[in-house]
């Protein structure tokens, strides 16, 4: 506990004078009780008031041990509530710039900027709360369902060491509800089977058997580590990543016929390429004007009935998701399964291929309650949103401490 001695307040300043109680005390050491040596002036930096910038100046009592015998020497008062050893920022300052960085989107600059220090001494005093609460395993505890997906922090810069490509584990448990809150559990360096199987190895038995879903984008290396790790969990292959692959099919099929009815890739005036941005909508968000468009676009050669039928097949993968009744909706994805790879069109042959081979973690959508990385592509956007607004990082272990902070895995 320490007392308020005096107030002073200037121009875009307050200057507060703290001090604690006189008490007796005894060498860390040895034991025997110091005689005081007097006061030292400390300033610590403190949460601003409005925009005015607060330092205390707290007067830190000295003690000597008077043992010749011991050691110790002098030594000083310290205050953990106060500030941590060392330190030149109040604890009370460090909770205030974490609760900023993670509810209202800050930047270590900013803080830096209102406290009126450098950035190194904001990040100084934040860094070992982070590592601290990092390195509690009780924070893995009650996970039962996983998403994994990639993410990339870096885009080729060469000042920036390890992989660029990281692989983000997600906690997309759900409430009592049924509602998914979900939070970045760690940002593994690579995107491989083996990224991924260490880190699940690393998490324990216990952690491991409580998965009962895990969630994730068709990437063989994933799965493997998901089959290897978590016997007992149903790997689910999101939704969103294989509506993609149709979208990505009727593109491949346009530009396909658009090369080989013209010779050229899409202009502006020609049928297919107008149809562009239509022909990645959904069939229910179109207009009728659009629908004519499409119509007429489609009806312009009769080679361009390819077009129009791997944009139906992509329509109907894309139903089995929309479907509200699950039953219904696995049905048309079994019809799926069982047509796509005989179509004629090699794009759409292709896509039933990759869909069977993933079989089981596609139907599995219809049995675990819709279970998807929905969750986890929104813990993305918040990742990506604190990298903009810091524009960019050099250091990945400063990074995922952040990311950690600001997508919630880590809770102070």
């Amino acid at each position: 506990m320490v007392h308020v001695e005096g107030v002073e307040r200037t121009d875009g300043h307050m200057r507060v004078e703290v001090s604690t109680p006189s008490q007796l005390m005894g060498c860390p050491d040895c034991g025997v009780v110091a005689p005081s040596r007097g006061r030292r002036v400390r300033q610590l930096h403190d949460v601003p008031h409005g925009s005015t910038r607060v330092v205390l100046v707290w007067r830190q009592r000295v003690w000597r041990c008077p043992d010749p015998a011991c050691a110790r020497g002098t030594f000083t008062e310290q205050v953990p509530d106060l500030v941590a050893a060392r330190g030149s920022v109040t604890t009370r300052a460090v909770a205030w710039a974490m609760e900023q960085l993670r509810r209202e989107h800050a930047t270590i600059s900013g803080l830096a900027r209102q406290l009126g220090i450098a950035w190194k001494t904001m990040w100084r005093g934040i860094k070992p709360v982070l590592e601290h609460l990092d390195g509690q395993e009780q924070r893995f505890e009650g996970v039962k369902s996983l998403g994994v997906d990639e993410h990339i922090w870096h885009h080729g810069d060469p000042r920036r060491k390890g992989p660029k490509e990281l692989t983000g584990m997600v906690d997309l448990t759900r409430d009592e509800q049924g509602r998914v809150h979900a939070r970045l559990l760690d940002l593994v360096p690579g995107r491989s089977k083996k990224a991924c199987t260490d880190w699940l190895t690393a998490r324990g038995d216990a952690f491991r058997k409580n998965i009962a879903v895990a969630a994730l984008d068709p990437f063989g290396g994933y799965k493997a580590a998901i089959d290897e790790e978590l016997a007992d969990a149903v790997a689910v292959l999101d939704a969103f990543h294989v509506v993609k692959l149709g979208t990505q099919v009727v593109d491949e099929v346009r530009r396909r016929v658009q090369q080989a009815t013209l010779g050229h890739r899409g202009r502006k005036g020609d049928p297919l390429y107008g149809i562009q941005t239509i022909l990645r909508a959904g069939a229910e968000n179109l207009t009728d004007k659009q629908l004519d468009r499409l119509a007429t676009a489609v009806e312009a050669d009769p080679a361009h009935e390819e077009v129009y039928v791997a944009w139906r097949c992509a329509q109907d993968l894309r139903a089995t998701y929309r479907d509200k009744d699950a039953t219904k909706g696995r049905r048309r994805a079994e019809k799926i399964l069982d047509s796509f790879h005989t179509c004629p069109i090699p794009e759409v042959a292709r896509l039933g291929r990759t869909l069977r081979r993933w079989r089981e973690a596609f139907l599995a959508y219809f049995t675990t309650g819709r279970a998807n990385n929905g969750p986890t592509e929104a813990v993305n956007g918040i990742i990506e949103l604190h990298r903009r607004l810091a524009r960019g990082y050099r250091n990945r272990t400063n990074y995922r401490l952040r990311m950690l902070l600001a997508a919630g895995g880590l809770t102070p």
